[in-house]
């Protein structure tokens, strides 16, 4: 079978655009739509080398699906390529959080929206459970591995450790354990190897690396230098103009840390976002971030665009911009929180991806990789516990325990992984049975 006729840039955009309002079903579902479309349907890529642009993305920290949009993106198209493929799967969601965040925080005390909230927060438990599940079911396929996710969940639960410190902990242990015991950490974490051919691919197996895809010093200074720009320019009017105490300043400083410092996937970024934002700066509360999961999984792109929400209700509630302009500070934080989370995704594809391109057949690459994936399965367990908490006593242990919520939840459950019913779906349902709940009652 020969390869498709090569793909103009325009044919690309097109499909970005269409990914970017297609893309629901968290990290899982968005990597398995792009595998449909680019690997099985349009061979743009081989299955090899989309896995292994994959596995570089699961190692580094921020959302992967968004990062291997945008490694595709430029692989095919240099860099303007990846900036389009990478933007366009961010753009339509945040436009999109946008305007819910507005209408939860408007109107989120209205009889209709609460009953609905109340209904879809047990859903967000038993959908945080279920990617413990799904994960762990991939991920621990030993011992060892079972231990790392038994330390992680030990660490951050009894002893509140920072997020960052168990993944460097991980990848330390990867590292070594790849040496001493290679035959333990040699799968289970990224996405294995290639097992299946869909036919000859535009960037088949035995594709030489393009031109721009080739590591040199100059490139990769070049964009290091204009990252740097990227970030400190924002970063510097914020300072320079509303002072490093201001919210909208500390929000920039925390996302940057919280992009740079949370590894593998979005379920892993929340526990540290909610060290962050709830319980050090009380940005907003317990209750408000299980909604702004909610939020997160019902509308397209990468999941942790939840930080729009953060960015939004924080900045709303804290009226940085007094209380005229409510919208206005809300709409420029989440634009701002936005930046500086993705902005690091893009360096790091555009900066890194000609190292991954000399590295196709290095088993090692993955060793550290399949230890912090290992470790990432403790840390959203732990997530699952901190949500079922709050959504079944919520005025806490001492107060009555919420047996519908608790029935909204198994049912959630039973519907995601037994029936392995689509998230949207089951949201919706679970929305329905909250709102009738709060009219009959």
């Amino acid at each position: 079978m020969h390869p498709p006729e090569p793909v103009s840039l325009k044919e690309a955009l097109r499909f970005w655009l269409k990914l970017g309002f297609i893309s629901f079903g968290g990290p899982a579902g968005q990597i398995s739509i792009m595998h449909q479309e680019l690997v099985e349907n349009r061979r743009w890529i081989s299955e090899k080398r989309f896995l292994h642009a994959l596995n570089y993305c699961m190692l580094l920290p921020g959302p992967e699906a968004q990062q291997l949009a945008t490694y595709i993106g430029w692989l095919m198209h240099r860099t303007r390529g990846g900036i389009i493929a990478g933007v366009l799967f961010v753009l339509p969601s945040l436009f999109i959080l946008v305007a819910l965040s507005w209408l939860y925080i408007a109107f989120g005390d209205m009889p209709l929206v609460a009953g609905l909230f109340y209904g879809i927060k047990p859903a967000v438990t038993a959908i945080v459970v279920q990617a413990a599940y799904r994960i762990g079911s991939r991920a621990l396929n030993n011992v060892v591995l079972w231990m790392i996710a038994a330390a992680s969940f030990v660490a951050i639960f009894a002893f509140n450790v920072p997020f960052p410190l168990i993944v460097l902990g991980a990848a330390v242990a990867g590292f070594i354990g790849g040496k001493i015991a290679p035959e333990k950490f040699s799968s289970g974490g990224g996405h294995g190897a290639a097992q299946k051919s869909f036919g000859a691919a535009i960037i088949d197996d035995d594709t030489p690396t393009p031109e721009h895809a080739r590591f040199c010093w100059p490139r990769l200074l070049r964009v290091s230098m204009v990252g740097v720009v990227l970030w400190a320019l924002p970063m510097g009017l914020l300072v320079g103009g509303l002072g490093w105490d201001h919210t909208l300043t500390q929000m920039g400083w925390f996302f940057t840390k919280a992009a740079l410092l949370t590894f593998g996937g979005a379920y892993a970024v929340l526990p540290y976002v909610y060290q962050g934002a709830v319980g050090h700066y009380q940005w907003l509360t317990p209750t408000q971030m299980i909604d702004g999961l909610a939020l997160g999984e019902t509308t397209p792109g990468p999941l942790i665009m939840v930080v729009a929400f953060v960015g939004f209700v924080g900045a709303y509630v804290k009226a940085v911009f007094g209380p005229d302009l409510l919208f206005v500070a809300g709409a420029l934080a989440a634009t701002l929180v936005t930046w500086f989370t993705f902005l690091p995704s893009f360096l790091f594809i555009l900066a890194g991806g000609p190292l991954v391109e000399s590295t196709h057949d290095d088993r090692h690459f993955t060793a550290p990789l399949i230890a912090i994936t290992a470790a990432v399965v403790g840390v959203i367990l732990n997530l699952a516990l901190f949500f079922g908490y709050h959504v079944l006593w919520p005025q806490g242990f001492t107060g009555s325990f919420d047996a519908v919520s608790a029935v909204i939840a198994v049912g959630a459950a039973v519907l995601l992984m037994y029936f392995k019913r689509n998230v949207i779906h089951v949201i919706a349902a679970c929305a329905v049975a909250g709102l009738l709940f709060k009219l009959l009652a």
